[in-house]
């Protein structure tokens, strides 16, 4: 009963329809967390603890991974003959752990994703080789639509002073191609996956600048310019938010109640709602559904839960999900758990509801905005 009540209280407010529309919003594509499972055993070996399900199963993308992801996305087709479509929030560089190694893990160095593919493709061929082409075939066709999640999924400012003070953790796992599994970090309010954490607003200068040259980077990589924008883990400044607009991104993921630092350790909480506008008049975006099945065994009948909940209440569905459930270059019973589930979704939505509509996140983004 809790749960069926939060479902519906978190649809009372925002941009409302009769259209029964589904958004898969999916972050962490383009992200080199762990680079195979070789990598995996000799950080674990070294000490390195995973503490996640990302720290055990996320890797970049393979080619098996987004071959067998658009087999599933293709299997149900909505009531205009399109396929399902994923939104990838995705990033548009990595760390360059050639150029760091060769130069003693001295300064941080990063590189576009494509490059990062070229590597890969040398490197683990039978997992890589033709991935990056299958990626661009995969946006040709609509199977996928990338928005923006940042330059690289790290924060800068944790990443850098580990380097500085010649942190074990930090080393191990670059020496590993990998950025996973870190657990020393003096600053309560940095993760150090969150690119745009901070813990003295000075730093948000610093950290506009990384979102600004991350956006000139989506743009060469994908061949297109993000217009949404889901910061990791949510979290960035207002300050920074509000300049945004100057930027062409246009749209932001926020949660229900989002948890916004002010700096020092001060938060004050936001209430937010699909449509709503920013300070910085920013459309904003508010995932209504949650779907991690390598995390959940009850993900799908939930899923459709909270999806009943928002068509009841004349809101569109937006899916929240992982990367990491589509992972198998480490475990292949992985991504078989995930690609399992979102089948059984797919069918169980177009089974119940006839006339849904699957659209990316641009595409809604741009519905609300005109309407």
């Amino acid at each position: 009963m809790k749960q069926f009540l939060l479902n519906h209280i978190k649809n009372l407010y925002g941009w409302k329809t009769n259209r029964k529309i589904v958004v898969f919003s999916v972050d962490d594509y383009g992200n080199v967390r762990l680079d195979s499972k070789q990598a995996l055993e000799r950080m674990t070996q070294a000490g390195l603890k995973a503490k996640s399900r990302f720290d055990r199963f996320d890797t970049l993308e393979t080619k098996e991974d987004l071959e067998m992801l658009y087999d599933t996305l293709t299997s149900v087709k909505d009531k205009h003959g399109h396929y399902a479509v994923f939104t990838p929030f995705a990033l548009s560089s990595n760390i360059d752990f050639e150029q760091m190694a060769a130069e003693g893990y001295e300064v941080f160095r990063h590189e576009s994703l494509p490059v990062t593919y070229q590597k890969l493709s040398q490197q683990q061929a039978k997992a890589y080789e033709g991935t990056w082409n299958l990626w661009q075939e995969g946006i040709a066709k609509g199977l996928m639509k990338p928005q923006f999640h940042g330059r690289e999924h790290l924060n800068l400012k944790v990443f850098t002073e580990k380097l500085a003070r010649k942190d074990s953790d930090i080393l191990t796992a670059l020496q590993n191609r990998s950025y996973a599994a870190q657990s020393t970090n003096p600053y309560p309010t940095i993760n150090y996956t969150a690119a745009f954490d901070f813990w003295d607003p000075i730093e948000n200068k610093a950290l506009y600048d990384i979102v600004k040259d991350g956006l000139s980077m989506f743009e060469a990589v994908y061949g297109y310019k993000a217009e949404h924008f889901m910061p990791p883990t949510s979290k960035i400044s207002e300050a920074i938010l509000n300049q945004l607009g100057a930027l062409d991104i246009r749209f932001v993921d926020r949660g229900l109640l989002h948890k916004q630092h002010e700096g020092f350790g001060k938060y004050k909480t936001t209430v937010n709602f699909t449509g709503k506008r920013s300070n910085g008049n920013l459309t904003v975006m508010v995932r209504n559904v949650v779907f991690e099945p390598t995390e959940n065994d009850n993900a799908v009948a939930q899923a459709m839960q909270s999806i009943e909940a928002a068509f009841r209440l004349h809101q569109p569905a937006i899916i929240s999900s992982h990367r990491v459930n589509f992972c198998g270059h480490i475990d292949p019973n992985n991504r078989k758990t995930g690609l399992s589930a979102l089948n059984t979704l797919l069918k169980k939505i177009v089974a119940k509801w006839p006339d849904v509509e699957f659209m990316s996140s641009i595409a809604l983004c741009n519905e609300i905005r005109q309407h």
